[in-house]
């Protein structure tokens, strides 16, 4: 795979500022809310929740806002009712892009991605039609520190079921089957070790490198789809040239 760092080129980007944190915040709380009414609240009985719950702590989400969440959750299910949709398209120099959707307004959030599609040099697909450019795969991501052993971490993380282990130039980068995921994930934190992201994601098989210009309009793309409150997670397959900053 070619770039310096292929986690960091096709992460959805999470933001720094702490009004993107919050916008990230209120999505997690939407993703605990859809996961309580499809599984309940109890963390022990419910993997879906489970795993949102490690995103959320990945994302610096406290204890006691995760709980309020759950707790949220649990008394307004009535009024919870969010569809789950998959939009795919072309984003400038023909990306693949992927949008995933919690809406309760089909027509809203179908208007809205479009616009960012159309607006930035890319267009909207139908359904499948860059999907099987990706495979849906667990990825956790754990920062690189003194005292942590690179050969020990690679063997504890393959003994729990892990696929891969890739040791980037920042962070290791563990990769599971979806099915797995959920065990693996506890398995490395009943050891204590702490994620900088802990998520099933879309994954690209290739990447397709961009030059500056079609970064920066690619990333303005980027913005306009993560400032929006239905869309939960867009996944890409944009190698962006090695140091570009937005």
């Amino acid at each position: 795979m070619s770039g310096h760092s292929k986690w960091h080129n096709i992460q959805a980007k999470k933001g720094k500022t702490d009004a993107k944190r919050g916008k990230i915040f209120t999505k997690i709380g939407k993703e605990i809310m859809v996961a309580v009414k499809t599984g309940g609240a109890n963390l022990d009985a419910n993997p879906r929740l489970r795993d949102v719950v490690a995103k959320a702590k990945a994302s610096n989400m406290p204890n006691d806002t995760i709980t309020r969440s759950i707790k949220k959750a649990s008394g307004e299910l009535g009024d919870a009712n969010f569809d789950e949709i998959v939009y795919e398209g072309y984003g400038p120099a023909g990306i693949a892009v992927i949008v995933n959707v919690l809406t309760d307004n089909k027509n809203r959030s179908a208007g809205n991605v479009r616009h960012a599609f159309t607006k930035h040099g890319g267009n909207m697909g139908s359904t499948g039609c860059v999907s099987f450019m990706f495979q849906k795969k667990g990825q956790i991501v754990i920062e690189k520190k003194d005292g942590l052993d690179e050969d020990e971490l690679m063997m504890m993380v393959l003994d729990s079921g892990a696929e891969d282990f890739e040791a980037e130039d920042e962070v290791y980068v563990v990769t599971t089957e979806p099915e797995d995921f959920g065990s693996v994930r506890e398995a490395l934190e009943s050891n204590e070790l702490e994620f900088l992201e802990a998520e099933i994601k879309m994954i690209p098989d290739t990447l397709t490198a961009i030059d500056e210009s079609t970064a920066t309009k690619f990333q303005k793309m980027l913005d306009q789809l993560e400032d929006d409150d239905d869309v939960q997670d867009v996944y890409h397959n944009a190698e962006f040239p090695e140091g570009f900053e937005e």
